[in-house]
């Protein structure tokens, strides 16, 4: 997604950016207030015009819209060009080093944040890449389809949970802060948007020895969610069902669990007994 400044001439979305420009005046003020960004270095993604952008500065300590769409660019510094703490960095997020960028704009200890009404093309990538520990993020605020938004804020545990939702809430702690309608875009989607933040947390919640393999059960257990997590993990990660069914013994896990009901608790404990009893094998 992307704003459509008000008394610019339209720019013409282009589907392959994953562009709806966002008319409704009411949604950057709330989305801005309810980031909690005041005082901090924010990363904005995927500015456009900068409806959002100027709400968002007009907050932050300092902003750093990083925008792929070159046909926007003047426009965007046009409309900010009253605040004095925004840079604009033309580049592509996803292959952008952020880490690099957040040293060299903000410096070290400073409270970073980052927000946008990302392109739903990108979201599970690039939410992914926000919330990575190493970037050291306070919190991420973005705009999103409606759909993704309600499985990354369901808790593990919980039906609506799958593989990216565990992830973001191993991260960080997510909320949906409110429903968009299509009708606040142009051109009109077909879904309806959601707004969400996630706070990132200081540490996980759970203790976890070898992270990629926790995940790596994780989404083998999500991968054939008709299938309970015991023939699921087995199937995927080609682990005798005998095994599997012995370490979730072992971890007090009923063999007929799917994975929708495991909390990150239960995936830690089980990843681990899982990794000991293989490499026993071995």
């Amino acid at each position: 997604m992307s704003e459509y400044a008000p008394g610019k001439e339209i720019h013409r979305a282009k589907k392959s950016m994953g562009q709806n420009f966002l008319i409704d005046p009411t949604v950057c003020p709330r989305i801005a207030e309810m980031a909690g960004i005041d005082g901090a270095g924010v990363i904005e993604i995927g500015p456009g015009f900068g409806a959002l952008t100027v709400e968002l500065a007009a907050r932050a300590e300092k902003l750093v819209a990083i925008e792929l769409d070159a046909d926007v660019i003047e426009g965007l510094r046009e409309n900010i060009s009253g605040f004095d703490n925004c840079t604009v960095i033309r580049g592509d997020a996803l292959e952008m080093d952020l880490k690099e960028l957040i040293d060299q704009e903000f410096g070290k200890d400073k409270r970073i944040c980052a927000a946008g009404n990302i392109p739903y093309n990108i979201t599970t990538p690039l939410i992914m890449k926000l919330i990575d520990p190493e970037l050291g993020l306070d919190s991420v605020t973005v705009m999103i389809q409606k759909e993704p938004a309600d499985r990354f804020c369901s808790m593990p545990g919980t039906y609506g949970c799958g593989a990216i939702s565990a992830a973001v809430w191993y991260y960080g702690v997510p909320v949906k802060l409110f429903d968009v309608g299509p009708g606040a875009f142009r051109p009109r989607p077909k879904v309806r948007s959601s707004v969400i933040r996630i706070d990132l947390r200081e540490k996980p919640p759970v203790p976890v020895k070898d992270e990629d393999y926790f995940f790596k059960v994780i989404r083998a257990a999500f991968q054939q969610r008709r299938k309970t997590a015991l023939n699921s993990v087995s199937s995927v990660m080609g682990i005798k069902k005998e095994t599997v069914a012995h370490a979730m013994e072992r971890c007090r896990l009923d063999p007929g669990i799917r994975a929708e009901r495991m909390t990150l608790e239960q995936f830690a404990v089980l990843s681990e007994q899982l990794g000991n009893e293989l490499s026993h094998a071995g």
